[in-house]
């Protein structure tokens, strides 16, 4: 049996109501736990793009992309490995203000390029980006503290190499 990889799996679209209901439910029918999403515009105008991240064998993959491509309004999908792309993440936290000026908390965000983009009379607001492990490193260093609230974004992710779809997507246009 083959060996299960993180995947991260881009479909480029048209914005049509329901598309993604019919994407996840690709993912849904071979029983594949989709671990972040995302959706923004591509580069090209009217053209969107999903971003799935997914851990399962390179075959199954293979056979999913293939499923996707079949979606009328689906221009084109690709799936790429860990090692051709460059990723990030975003996370906010929000912490009581009772914090706000505590050392151990500065010096945390300090080593994890993270910083304050809100403070009120009740509370403050960290933001930080980087690798899933990065914030939940920092995550696991902010708990203890009693977080208000968590929240995080889905991967967003560019190709090392070019892509072909540039060309393709301007011919869509």
């Amino acid at each position: 049996m083959e060996e299960k990889q993180k995947f991260t799996v881009s479909v480029y679209t048209e914005n049509n109501i329901g598309l993604l209901n019919r994407l996840s439910a690709i993912f849904l029918k071979r029983h594949i736990n989709i671990e972040s999403m995302t959706v923004c515009e591509s580069e090209i105008d009217h053209v969107h793009r999903f971003t799935f991240v997914v851990e399962v064998p390179e075959e199954q993959i293979r056979k999913v992309v293939g499923q996707l491509e079949k979606q009328i309004e689906v221009i084109r999908a690709f799936y790429h490995t860990e090692e051709e792309i460059i990723y990030q993440e975003t996370a906010m936290f929000k912490l009581s203000t009772a914090y706000l000026y505590d050392e151990k908390i500065q010096n945390k965000l300090k080593l994890r390029r993270a910083h304050i983009v809100t403070i009120t009379t009740s509370f403050f607001i960290i933001e930080t980006t980087g690798l899933k492990e990065d914030i939940d490193r920092l995550y696991e260093k902010l708990k203890p503290y009693g977080l208000l609230q968590f929240v995080r974004s889905g991967r967003i992710a560019i190709t090392r190499p070019k892509m072909a779809i540039s060309e393709l997507l301007q011919e869509f246009n």
